[in-house]
């Protein structure tokens, strides 16, 4: 007889491929035999004859699973059935799709093809792993087999940019994104370009990124372990560079960290380059409409900035007045955009847009004055320089209108860098989230445009946007489209019925609102269903209680931060002082 129709599951693979439900060549349902069983993600291939050629091979991935009674007809039939009383048997099936078919001859497997578990080679097969020339370990599956991506789909070869969507404090965004940088540093997967690949991280969160080049402390065995799954070590950032504001009225330049006490740098423009540069519009970077006629102003005015002169250590001079200060500088651009003279506001501009505007400006002293200034010598050490393989910028004490400049600002820079580097090698990764402030679905500014062109050009020029929100749904929809890889952690019920989340399937649409921290849902162009990866527990500190000091090997905060206890008497590094 024929094998396909008396193959007996206990004895061949996890079950059959059934006939009471349709199959097709893109999704079939899999009896599952008494002693199974298949659970969702898990997969599968079958096979079957086609006359003439060669057996078609049938791989995918579990999308559903279901358990039922067969031969009875009710709901309360149940209890008949526990008491012995209705004789019922019980049925399990999972609902497969297809992820590839080899040869590509696309007929529907039989019903009674034996279906087993894919492993090793045999699943590389069925994702198409072991056609890629470089894979990317993305994370784990739940039965700790390696996931991968496409390098090809985030390098700009073949495709470009991550996006991230998830509930704040519940998905995990920031970690995730953590952990493919580190990844795409330590895998080997960038080969010799690794060293000079660099990667520039907003950090807007609490200071959890402020410690990514010390070990975690609660790093435990098992942890460790799931690392050499993914043939990654299991340490620390090596190479980092931290920048973050200076402190209020600290005539110093004294960073605005609690935690950390060394190895970061004070960051802020000069009133000089703020002229200069043409830095003015992004002060008013909050995807303001279109039609507010104050933007004529604001172009006005920063071609007026333009033709300021330098008056040393960052000053500059205004129509014969130094100004040394934001402040000052807000003071000077009222005065003239007041002045019908001196046509700063331009011509046929009425007094409430000229008003507007100034309400706007002196809106942005009292938040930028400690970032726009020309107090400190030697201001070059105060820049936002990309020497290390990752750059950390902190942001989180910032309100958002300064977020917005420190982001947009040293977005453009780098942007215009790279265009004249003529170059897309070494690539530049840019890790940024809350992109719904800045890349925001209505309404348009300087960043958003800057956002926008790293989305449609950055991957011709070697710039991988790596973005993160909670909702994509608020996000400027070229920004989202134009990402190759799309990843999905817990998501709110009603956010993950909108469309933006077309790629995932009905289930995993709801899997999305129960996933737990740790786990997270990856799409990618090469294969038809997302996977569900879960990734290991960070190896670098994400906050100053987890930091070792690499340098002392002591528990706690680096030297001049806040430091911890150790977590209980058996912590090697019991008894040591917090640094």
């Amino acid at each position: 007889m024929d094998e396909h129709t008396t193959a007996d599951p206990a004895e061949h693979g996890v079950g059959l491929v059934i006939g009471t439900e349709d199959a097709t060549p893109l999704e079939f349902w899999v009896g599952v035999g008494a002693d199974q069983f298949l659970q969702l993600d898990d997969v599968v291939a079958t096979s079957r004859p086609v006359p003439g050629r060669d057996p078609v091979d049938i791989y995918g991935v579990v999308t559903q699973v279901r358990a039922r009674h067969e031969g009875v007809r009710f709901d309360s039939d149940v209890f008949l059935v526990a008491d012995g009383v209705l004789p019922a048997e019980t049925s399990q099936a999972a609902l497969v799709a297809t992820t590839r078919v080899e040869p590509e001859i696309f007929v529907p497997p039989l019903p009674g093809s034996v279906v087993h578990r894919a492993a090793d080679s045999e699943r590389d097969k069925a994702l198409g792993w072991e056609r890629w020339q470089s894979r990317l370990p993305a994370g784990l599956s739940r039965d700790d087999e390696p996931i991968y991506v496409n390098l090809d789909f985030l390098d700009g070869t073949r495709g470009a940019h991550v996006n991230i969507s998830g509930i704040s404090g519940v998905a995990t965004k920031t970690t995730y994104a953590s952990f493919l940088l580190y990844s795409l540093f330590t895998s080997g997967v960038l080969g010799a370009q690794a060293a000079n690949t660099k990667a520039l991280v907003f950090n807007v969160k609490g200071e959890d990124l402020l410690f990514l080049d010390h070990p975690n402390r609660f790093l435990e065995a098992e942890d460790v372990d799931r690392y050499h799954l993914l043939h990654l070590p299991a340490d620390r950032f090596p190479s980092v560079g931290m920048f973050a504001p200076p402190r209020r009225g600290d005539r110093n330049g004294t960073p605005d960290v609690a935690g950390r006490g060394h190895g970061i740098t004070s960051f802020f423009w000069t009133l000089a380059e703020f002229c200069h540069d043409e830095l003015l519009p992004f002060l008013f970077a909050d995807a303001e409409d279109d039609r507010q006629q104050y933007t004529l102003v604001v172009a006005n005015v920063t071609a007026r900035l333009r033709d300021a002169t330098d008056a040393g250590d960052g000053a500059v001079n205004i129509g014969g007045k130094v100004v040394r200060t934001f402040r000052q500088l807000a003071d000077v651009i009222a005065e003239r955009v007041q002045d019908d003279g001196d046509d700063w506001a331009g011509r046929a501009i009425g007094s409430g847009t000229v008003n507007a505007f100034i309400r706007r400006l002196y809106g942005a002293v009292k938040p930028l004055e400690h970032l726009i200034r020309a107090d400190l010598a030697r201001p070059e050490r105060h820049r936002i320089e990309l020497r290390e393989q990752v750059t950390v910028v902190d942001l989180h004490n910032l309100n958002d209108r300064a977020k917005r400049f420190v982001v947009g600002v040293t977005l453009r820079r780098t942007f215009e860098e790279k265009e004249r580097s003529g170059s897309a090698r070494p690539l530049l990764f840019v890790v940024l989230d809350e992109l719904n402030k800045y890349a925001p679905r209505d309404g348009s500014s300087p960043i958003k445009e800057i956002l926008l062109d790293v989305a449609e050009r950055g991957r011709s020029l070697g710039i991988i946007l790596i973005g993160a929100q909670q909702t994509a749904s608020e996000v400027e929809r070229r920004v989202v489209a134009n990402s190759a890889i799309r990843v999905v952690g817990r998501l709110d019920p009603a956010e993950a019925t909108r469309p933006e989340y077309g790629f995932l399937t009905g289930v995993t649409r709801q899997r999305a609102t129960i996933l737990r921290p740790g786990s997270m849902f990856v799409a990618q162009p090469e294969l038809p269903v997302p996977l569900l990866v879960t990734f290991p527990f960070p190896a670098w500190a994400t906050r100053v209680g987890e930091a070792i000091d690499p340098t002392t090997g002591w528990a706690g905060a680096p030297a001049g931060g806040a430091g911890v206890g150790p977590a209980d008497e058996d912590d090697p590094f019991a008894g040591l002082p917090a640094t």
